[in-house]
């Protein structure tokens, strides 16, 4: 995969990378100039990561998470839950904030550099649709779901 540099800061802040042996995803950074606030259930803000990729493969995606400690602690999340990254997406990644916090609380500071999502590579599988007017195999569970086998 190539990655694009967009903002050199991230030379000194580091190279996207797994942090541990065992990290699955990588780190991405807010390349912002000033500290910005996120205000509690104010509208999602989109912050630059610095990086473009190139996948050169379209059998894999990248999807962009929150990063645990950031929402758990501080209740930053992404203002679209999971933020999507097609292989054919060559343009910056742009990070969607939300501060779930209820109103009233304090903004949450986001400081130029700081590691706020993260990003993690999946397979894609992009199966051939044939439209059909009954299924030729089915299951005990036709219908139903949105809790129909109970609690």
């Amino acid at each position: 995969m190539e990655v694009r540099i967009l903002d050199a800061r991230i030379h000194e802040w580091g190279l996207p990378d797994y942090q541990t042996a065992g990290s699955a995803a990588i780190d991405l950074f807010a390349c912002l100039d000033t500290t910005i606030e996120v205000d509690p259930q104010a509208p999602a803000v989109l912050i630059p990561s610095g990086i473009a990729l190139s996948f050169d493969d379209f059998s894999f995606a990248g999807l962009v998470l929150p990063r645990s400690g950031q929402g758990h602690k501080r209740g930053l999340v992404l203002g679209n839950s999971t933020g999507l990254i097609d292989p054919d997406y060559t343009g910056e990644i742009l990070i969607s904030t939300w501060n779930r916090n209820p109103p009233g609380s304090d903004p949450i500071l986001i400081q130029p550099g700081e590691r706020i999502a993260q990003m993690i590579f999946v397979p894609v599988i992009r199966p051939a649709f044939t439209v059909v007017d009954s299924f030729s195999r089915s299951t005990a569970r036709a219908a139903g779901g949105f809790g129909s086998t109970g609690a």
